[in-house]
């Protein structure tokens, strides 16, 4: 399939803007990026990713068709602020970000004339063969358009409908355990290390190849054990604190597993677990 000749405006190239940039640029697609404010860093990775470099912002948003908005997610609505400021209308303003489905509507207020689609990286940046997913969720063109652009590259577009909001959910709903797990295995890891038992935390972890986040079917069982996990839970929380490691990730699970009292050797099913959880989320517990 042959890519749609078009010009991408990049903001901005980190390691994963530069990588989708370079997988674009591979394609022979043009793509841009402003150096103005940005590090030396940033311009090495364009450098390598054979972006081609404009004088300012405004000089961007004229010649590109497109702009795929990947920054910090604090910095996400003072990016579109900017491009609304110089005007952008009537373009694809890409917004691939991680931040909440809320944000991206009020982006899209943001950019009253440009066509906004939503969308999420999920994977590592495109390199050595590696081959992440762009979610996208927004009009069906333009999300055609992205389908046929990156196609033959190592970006897999995957769409998620029309409704805006969709693609950033999807991102957050993933990265709350992926990127929280990584940070409870650092934890586990330094108490492990503090009693002197790491190799042996390493050898009971390495029986498992499978990732928690497939296993739904575990859910009602959690919460029907959440009565005597959370005890345990606290021990380990005073075990981190002797050791001098943060203990408030282990408190906020205790938090947690309480909102599953009533759920103790209950028979449920997968929603009905969930659903004990928005319901006392709902009242404010």
């Amino acid at each position: 399939m042959t890519s749609p000749r078009m010009t991408v405006g990049l903001l901005h190239p980190g390691s994963m803007g530069a990588a989708v940039g370079g997988q674009l640029r591979r394609q022979g697609t043009d793509v841009l990026w402003c150096p103005t404010g940005r590090s030396r860093a940033t311009a090495q990775r364009a450098v390598d990713a054979d972006l081609a470099a404009v004088d300012d912002l405004g000089e961007l948003l004229e010649r590109a068709d497109l702009v795929l908005s990947l920054c910090p997610p604090g910095a996400a609505e003072s990016v579109a602020e900017m491009v609304a400021e110089y005007g952008f209308a009537d373009k694809i303003y890409v917004e691939a970000n991680a931040i909440t489905p809320q944000r991206v509507g009020w982006i899209s207020q943001i950019l009253p004339d440009t066509v906004v689609i939503d969308a999420a990286v999920i994977g590592s940046p495109p390199v050595g063969g590696k081959q992440p997913r762009l979610y996208v969720a927004g009009a069906a063109d333009p999300v055609a358009l992205l389908e046929k652009l990156f196609a033959g590259t190592d970006v897999r577009v995957r769409s998620l409908g029309t409704e805006l909001g969709r693609a950033s959910a999807l991102k957050l709903t993933y990265s709350s355990y992926q990127k929280a797990s990584r940070v409870l295995a650092a934890l586990s890891y330094g108490l492990a290390e503090a009693y002197g038992v790491g190799e042996e935390l390493l050898d009971v972890a390495s029986q498992r190849s499978r990732s928690y986040l497939v296993e739904t079917d575990y859910i009602p069982k959690t919460a029907a054990r959440a009565w005597r996990w959370g005890p345990e839970m606290e021990e380990a929380a005073a075990l981190l604190a002797d050791a001098g490691l943060p203990d408030d990730l282990m408190h906020a699970v205790v938090a947690v597993l309480a909102l599953w009292d009533e759920a103790r050797g209950a028979d449920l099913t997968v929603e009905d677990a969930l659903a004990l959880l928005q319901s006392e989320g709902d009242r404010g517990l």
